[in-house]
Parts: structure tokens; C-alpha cells; sequence
């Protein structure tokens, strides 16, 4: 079952995913992603994530940073916290890079029936949601 999905899963994106312009490192892709997913991003946080040191989080942070898809902001509370935000820009760079092209995933399910497409986005639905319980216990 296991093994089904992830085939699945990595066909569908193969196939569906969009078009890339930008040289982009997959961890930046993931930073992006961390950032634009998560409610409050620190640079210990993409740190932790990507089992880097706090000083080479910092290095990826610095040239997203740069290149204009990442800004950062003291937090009200305690000006010591920083927070990671995505840019317009950057927010287009993430989708570019996790999501399916929005018109190949149009075609693929014009080619199914209404009730297919109901299924396939309940499944959708269904898995994130329960992935997104399983990270939130898992960081307990």
C-alpha cells in the first residue's frame, strides 16, 4: 500500500508538476515551503528541520533573502525572536516548485468522471489532514 501511494504520488507529480525558471536549491525549496506551511518560522527552526547548524540556516535564509523571496521580522513581544515570512515573490517560488501546474491537473481530471473527481479530492483531503495530525503529534 505504501509503496502504491508513494508510486503514485511521485508519477502524478512527475508528470503535473509546473515549470521551473529558477535555479533553486532543494533545500530552499524546503525552507520555502516550512516558512509558507508553518505559523511562525525561526531560523532555529529551519535549523531543526533540516538537521543544519544554526549558521548554515542562516547562510540559506541570507540568500533567500537576497534574492527577495524571504524577509524577516522582529517579533512585538520579545525583540530577540526573529521570524521568517514569504515574500510575493517567494510565495510564487514555493508554488512553483511544490505545486502540480493548476491547467495539467485541469486537464487530467477533465478526463474523469464528476463523482472520480469527488473521490480523488476527498482522498486529497483526507490524507492532509490526517498528515498534518501525525507532525503536530509527532512535535509534542
Amino acid at each position: 500500500m505504501i509503496q502504491t501511494i508513494n508510486d503514485c504520488f511521485t508519477t502524478i507529480f512527475y508528470h503535473l508538476h509546473t515549470t521551473h525558471e529558477e535555479t533553486i536549491s532543494h533545500q530552499s525549496v524546503r525552507i520555502l515551503q516550512m516558512i509558507q506551511k508553518e505559523r511562525q518560522v525561526t531560523v532555529r527552526n529551519i535549523a531543526e528541520l533540516l538537521h543544519i547548524s544554526h549558521n548554515t540556516a542562516s547562510e540559506h535564509i541570507k540568500k533567500l533573502e537576497q534574492r527577495g523571496w524571504v524577509h524577516k521580522e522582529r517579533a512585538e513581544q520579545d525583540q530577540r525572536k526573529v521570524y521568517l515570512h514569504l515574500t510575493e515573490e517567494g510565495f510564487v517560488i514555493v508554488k512553483k516548485h511544490t505545486q502540480l501546474d493548476e491547467q495539467k491537473l485541469q486537464d487530467a481530471l477533465a478526463q474523469l468522471s464528476e463523482q472520480e473527481q469527488q473521490q480523488i479530492k476527498s482522498a486529497f483531503q483526507l490524507l492532509s489532514e490526517v498528515s498534518i495530525a501525525c507532525t503536530q503529534s509527532s512535535k509534542l
